[in-house]
């Protein structure tokens, strides 16, 4: 059988990080041993019953059986204005300032092949979510990474970046809530960014995955809630975290005109937009009662504060997670972030993901996920005592 060349952008794609992860889980498993799955940020719950009571019904309208509009329907754009009004006291024009996405994902890859060239270069959450790399490697652009240290409670330091990165930089993705970190960020780090962003004219994308997941009593902030937001950048917004969506894959782009035009026009090429009775579905979330979101954020919190506090009772070092549906662990001793994930996985049957996935600053600690019940916590715990004790 002939073995065809991939072209050079495919051939330039880095390895996917999760896609890994999932085989190597898979490869355990396969060899039957017990395995507890924290290393992945799928969520467990099921998608609320109003939402897929909407698909259903939804599903047997004549309408949605045609091809529906490239952009999207109208009344899932003006839905997406409402909740952003409701939520955020952000105004948005529905026609002009949102786009209908099959997926953050997508559109975070979209984006760079919308305004990256080869030889531009993209600013880089270090650690940060590798599918952003996807798209900027595609291009043939280049990535700086701006380092997401501890103390600078793990935010970009902009006065690291010298003047020549600035003026060859076109993108600059941001993430808060954070993954990996589960660090999140003020206004007066989002109006810094909005400063430096306009000064050398870059073009911010903040994926705002995990929007509705902050803890302790505190609301995770829009960048667009802070004025000029919208003139130097975007936001994305997915269903997946927020109303446990995340294989219906839908998600949104919300911001600079400018960027909302070249996206759309990208995926007119791609796609001829989503599923009729999905986007009605997807509106009824966003306009319907919030009781589901509330009722998840305080789950993901009961299940942070078990999880941080036996780990510290445990002695291991644990980052604050202020938001995000992830806990971010320090590697004892001389473990690598592989070499610590691989032990747990070998002795304990622990399976977490190593931060040296997420970029070379993400070395010396493991992500682990929230994406579990208090039950399998609790037997994780368990499983993290007997590391250290040895068995």
């Amino acid at each position: 059988m002939k073995s065809y060349t991939p072209s050079n952008a495919v051939q330039q794609l880095p390895e996917q990080f999760f896609a890994k992860l999932v085989n190597k889980l898979r490869t355990h498993q396969d060899k039957g041993h017990d395995v507890l799955n924290l290393g992945q940020g799928n969520p467990d719950q099921p998608t609320p019953d109003h939402i897929v009571k909407s698909l259903q019904e939804a599903a047997e309208k004549p309408l949605y059986h045609k091809y529906p509009p490239f952009h999207g329907f109208e009344f899932l754009k003006e839905a997406v204005a409402t909740f952003y009004k409701r939520e955020y006291d952000v105004d948005l024009d529905p026609e002009t300032e949102v786009a209908i996405l099959p997926g953050s994902k997508t559109g975070l890859v979209e984006l760079s092949q919308c305004f990256l060239n080869p030889g531009d270069v993209a600013l880089m959450p270090d650690p940060g979510y590798p599918d952003y790399w996807s798209g900027v490697a595609m291009m043939g652009a280049t990535m700086e990474p701006m380092p997401l240290k501890r103390e600078h409670d793990f935010l970009p330091d902009y006065d690291s970046i010298s003047q020549k990165t600035w003026e060859k930089s076109k993108l600059m993705f941001l993430n808060y809530p954070n993954n990996p970190t589960g660090a999140v960020a003020d206004r007066a780090f989002f109006e810094k960014t909005i400063q430096e962003a306009d000064r050398h004219d870059v073009c911010v994308i903040h994926d705002f995955a995990y929007g509705a997941i902050g803890f302790d009593g505190v609301k995770p902030i829009s960048f667009l809630q802070v004025p000029g937001a919208k003139d130097v950048g975007v936001e994305i917004y997915t269903m997946s975290k927020s109303y446990n969506m995340a294989g219906w894959r839908i998600a949104f782009a919300v911001g600079n005109r400018s960027v909302i035009e070249t996206l759309e026009k990208i995926q007119d090429h791609y796609f001829c937009s989503i599923f009729g009775a999905e986007q009605e579905a997807a509106a009824t979330a966003l306009l319907a009662s919030q009781e589901c979101v509330d009722d998840l954020r305080q789950t993901y919190e009961s299940r942070r504060d078990l999880l941080v506090g036996g780990l510290k009772d445990l002695q291991y070092e644990v980052q604050p997670c202020h938001g995000s549906f992830f806990v971010w662990l320090k590697v004892p001793g001389s473990y690598t972030s592989e070499s610590f994930a691989d032990d747990l996985l070998e002795k304990v049957g622990l399976f977490v993901a190593p931060g040296i996935g997420f970029g070379s600053h993400g070395e010396g600690y493991v992500r682990i996920g929230l994406n579990n019940s208090e039950e399998t916590l609790k037997d994780a715990l368990r499983r993290f005592e007997d590391f250290k004790n040895g068995s």
